[in-house]
């Protein structure tokens, strides 16, 4: 599998231009606003899985406009808190699945809230989350272009504002540690960690890895496969709306919401990666606001660290949040 994207060196130094909407701040202050108000207090449902070392509770919060967006969250059993918490946000078409399909770090022995993806599920785990918003006529399947036409009605605002809604709801639980929370994902799940991180307030951590949605506009020039894809295919019949597009998709551009961000952070990029390309990622990296280390993984495809990088990620949190 050959590089299809710039090397590590030239990644090292790739910082492109990438112009803010002038109005980027208001616009999220009064999407988060909103979504603040028609808050309800988060339902947290002890779930009898059969299993004796964790602590599993069915979750429903409140995301964008109110609406409910569902999760498991997982303890390490008998410990009384307050726990160090991952919240985690998941790849591109997954849903939460099923509570035991994510163990670690409740293994590890940190609180592990998952939040499901609104309107996906159909991949490796299935969702539990509607979006209330179909996909509209001439809209190419997927979701990079549903509600494209202006930053109100883009999906990628309302996952964004549930993202940053489940670290409110962590907080809430009492065996949490408020102070203590980590955000995380891979892929579409690490770009929503990078906006979490530049919207969400008193984060202790960010581990984003392989981050899709960033560099929005690179991706829908250079990427291989999907999801960025569909954005060249929405313009290859919508041969006029290209600034209108990328203007809507710029609002929720993780690169651009990273440079807010100022909690530590431990990314990892892969350089064969053919569906986040390495040089959107490492834009995304340059640009982030906080203190930051990278993990690089140079002969390895979407799949990045895996394993491999759970690891490193233990060991960085332990860290930040102590050992349990």
């Amino acid at each position: 599998m050959p590089l299809t994207d710039l090397s590590l060196a030239e990644c090292l130094d790739y910082r492109p231009e990438l112009p803010a909407p002038d109005d980027l701040d208001e616009f999220w202050a009064r999407t988060l606003a909103r979504a603040e108000a028609a808050a309800a207090p988060t339902r947290f449902e002890p779930v009898d899985t059969g299993l004796t070392l964790v602590d599993t509770f069915d979750v429903t919060a409140t995301g964008f406009d109110g609406q409910p967006v569902r999760g498991w969250l997982n303890l390490p059993a008998g410990t009384s808190g307050p726990l160090g918490c991952v919240v985690e946000y998941l790849g591109y078409g997954r849903g939460r699945g099923l509570p035991q399909q994510s163990l670690f770090w409740a293994a590890a022995g940190y609180a592990h809230l998952v939040m499901d993806s609104r309107g996906q599920g159909w991949s490796s785990a299935r969702g539990d989350t509607p979006d209330p918003v179909g996909q509209a006529p001439g809209e190419v399947p997927g979701f990079l272009t549903r509600g494209v036409e202006s930053p109100d009605t883009s999906y990628y605002r309302r996952i964004i504002t549930d993202a940053v809604r489940f670290v409110a709801a962590a907080r809430e639980h009492d065996r949490i540690d408020p102070d203590r929370i980590v955000v995380t994902g891979v892929s579409q799940g690490g770009g929503l960690a990078l906006a979490a991180a530049g919207l969400a307030p008193g984060l202790a951590g960010v581990m984003p890895d392989v981050p899709f949605l960033c560099h929005i506009r690179r991706g829908a020039e250079i990427a291989a496969l999907p999801p960025y894809t569909e954005i060249a295919e929405y313009l290859r019949l919508h041969r006029d709306r290209t600034e209108q597009v990328f203007r809507t998709l710029s609002y929720v551009d993780a690169a651009l919401l990273a440079a807010r961000a100022t909690a530590p952070s431990l990314f990892s990029i892969a350089l064969m990666d053919r569906i986040c390309p390495p040089s959107t990622c490492f834009t995304a990296y340059h640009r982030y606001g906080g203190p930051k280390e990278l993990r690089v993984y140079e002969f390895n495809d979407h799949e990045g660290g895996a394993e491999h990088q759970r690891l490193q990620q233990l060991a960085w949190l332990r860290g930040i949040l102590g050992r349990p």
